[in-house]
């Protein structure tokens, strides 16, 4: 089974890169200077970033269904990040050094699954999971924090 992890648009975030402390304030983001690695993991680029860039703490809204799953919640996004990562058969290092829960939708956007795991073991999951013709794709989440990781989609 193939599938392919992705980062997420950077386009929603652009326009609060090198904002004053006070206008992120205004928007409810606020920028931190990564102080140790890993530490802050970006969901644009799927990296951790490095010690002494800053990264905006931003509400994303990460499952915008229309039933009770519907969710966002706090995530990091480099300052400045502009591509979004593409993993194609492979799993971020963000993603596999991490305690994860895995979530797996349909088409309707109701979770039909669910496993917390270590990270290393996220592919595997995601070929069973993605076994399940119902599964149309999966959300990770730091387990711990509970914020947004990343997406899975069948490729």
């Amino acid at each position: 089974m193939s599938y392919v992890i992705q980062g997420i648009d950077p386009a929603p975030f652009r326009h609060l890169y090198g904002l004053s402390d006070a206008a992120l304030a205004a928007e409810q983001v606020v920028r931190f200077t990564v102080e140790k690695k890993p530490d802050a993991p970006c969901r644009v680029e799927l990296v951790d970033v490095e010690p002494g860039e800053t990264v905006l703490l931003v509400n994303h809204e990460h499952l915008p269904v229309a039933t009770p799953y519907r969710s966002a919640h706090a995530i990091f996004v480099r300052e400045g990040a502009e591509v979004p990562a593409r993993f194609e058969n492979a799993v971020p290092a963000p993603l596999a050094i991490r305690l994860l829960s895995v979530r797996a939708f349909d088409e309707a956007g109701m979770m039909t699954d669910a496993e917390v795991i270590e990270g290393r073991d996220l592919a595997p999951l995601i070929v069973r999971m993605f076994a399940d013709p119902a599964v149309a794709y999966l959300h990770v989440h730091n387990a711990k924090r509970g914020c947004f990781a990343a997406r899975v989609d069948r490729f």
